[in-house]
């Protein structure tokens, strides 16, 4: 074949052109989705019809609703007949709703700030590329806490923050001698600076003092967020302890933790309140007591920590046994191969079950409004429907209720989710 008879050869890329309109876009993604098949296209409609009926029903409802109103008689004036919400409930109880009906009113810039540093206190621990010395900030954050949320002199955290920065550093400092001996030193030691350190704050007692505030004047989505955080902070750690324990081959240690797993789990959590409010009380000397929001928290903590630890032995269970001895031919000994190859693979595992376990307490916070205390739900069922004038309103509030635990609680969601996309390495 001669030089001239040869197939002509392109020698550059023709430029990529895009697909048909029907193959590309929001058409192609409407067809393939809602459209592919007989019976998506029945379902499509069946949905079609279920939405607009439910908007068409709540539309005017919202659109009618009334926001400037002294009572739910004069709603019911304003709409005339009309179908609408009376809003103005909300509008006219929002402190009651977040603060209580006794937290003074004076003093709501200390939760609120309580609530912003809250925010920049988990920022180090949830996101891991903000610098680690803000960790300084996040242990300091709950002694800051306290005082800004009860009051009182400044001096009680800071005697609490010594005690507990001078018990960690007798920890570490003997640790090479014993990790029992350690524990106890450094218990030893904390005990010594609270009790010297409480004379030391009775003395100044009005050093930087703010107005104190019983906690049964605390109430509203402040005492749910405040029960809620506390108690899923403290029991994330002692679940992973009791799950160790579990699986530890000291029977004593096992068994404890054995027997404290099934028992919380065999029991409902209003006990537990109920414990906390009533019984517990006669455990302590005559004219001792604790605070109740504290035997609360306890409670809450021991209850949640069981059901974690049940998650986080189920990641630890799921770990292949080649993990373990991979461990031990490094040399490493149990409490270094735990921190180091065995707990980050066996959390990043258990992430769906924690998140689902504290976002479960978190809602269970609610259960407290039976022993009188008086959170979101509690102002509610307690004070708001109780007075004459908004008696009778109940969709607005339960509704606004509703939509509060869901933002939250949806938000912590989307973070594990996130966090899991973080952590995955399987594809890397």
């Amino acid at each position: 074949m001669s030089r001239n008879n040869a197939a002509f050869v392109r020698e550059t890329m023709l430029e990529e052109e895009l697909p048909p309109v029907s193959q590309r876009g929001v058409i192609n993604w409407i067809k393939k989705n809602l459209f592919s098949s007989n019976l998506n296209i029945i379902m499509t409609l069946v949905s079609v019809w279920v939405v607009y009926s439910i908007v068409s029903g709540l539309a005017p409802w919202f659109i009618n609703g009334v926001w400037h109103a002294n009572s739910i008689r004069e709603c019911y004036d304003i709409l005339d007949g009309k179908s609408g919400a009376c809003f103005a409930v909300l509008k006219e109880r929002f402190p009651q709703l977040i603060y209580g009906f006794k937290y003074p009113s004076t003093q709501y810039w200390r939760p609120n700030i309580a609530t912003i540093l809250l925010l920049v206190a988990l920022a180090p621990v949830l996101f891991r590329r903000l610098p680690r010395p803000l960790l300084g900030f996040t242990v300091i954050y709950p002694f800051l806490a306290y005082w800004l949320i009860w009051g009182g002199t400044v001096l009680v955290p800071v005697v609490a923050l010594s005690g507990f920065a001078a018990g960690v550093y007798c920890f570490f400092r003997y640790l090479a001698n014993g990790s029992v001996l350690s524990i106890i030193l450094g218990v030893f030691v904390a005990t010594i600076v609270w009790i010297i350190g409480g004379y030391v704050a009775d003395f100044g007692a009005d050093l930087f003092a703010l107005e104190l505030v019983p906690s049964r004047d605390m109430g509203g989505l402040m005492l749910n967020l405040l029960l809620g955080t506390i108690a899923v902070s403290l029991s994330i750690p002692l679940g992973i302890l009791l799950a160790l324990g579990r699986q530890s081959d000291m029977p004593i240690i096992k068994w404890v933790c054995v027997v404290f797993i099934e028992f919380i789990r065999g029991v409902p959590l209003i006990t537990l309140l109920f414990v906390a409010n009533v019984v517990l009380a006669f455990f302590f000397p005559p004219g001792t007591s604790i605070d109740l929001i504290l035997r609360v928290i306890i409670m809450m903590t021991f209850f949640n920590a069981a059901y974690i630890a049940e998650v986080v032995r189920g990641g630890l269970a799921a770990l292949p046994s080649g993990q373990y001895e991979a461990a031990n031919s490094l040399g490493l000994d149990y409490a270094q191969s735990m921190r180091l190859i065995v707990l980050p693979q066996a959390l990043k595992i258990s992430i769906p079950g924690i998140v689902n376990v504290s976002v479960g307490m978190l809602k269970d916070t609610t259960l407290v409004s039976i022993i009188s205390m008086f959170d979101l739900v509690g102002m509610i069922r307690g004070p708001i429907l109780s007075s004459t004038a908004w008696n009778g309103v109940y969709w607005e509030l339960f509704g606004a209720a509703a939509a509060i635990f869901f933002v939250v609680c949806f938000s912590i969601s989307k973070y594990s989710q996130w966090l899991e996309r973080q952590l995955e390495t399987s594809n890397r």
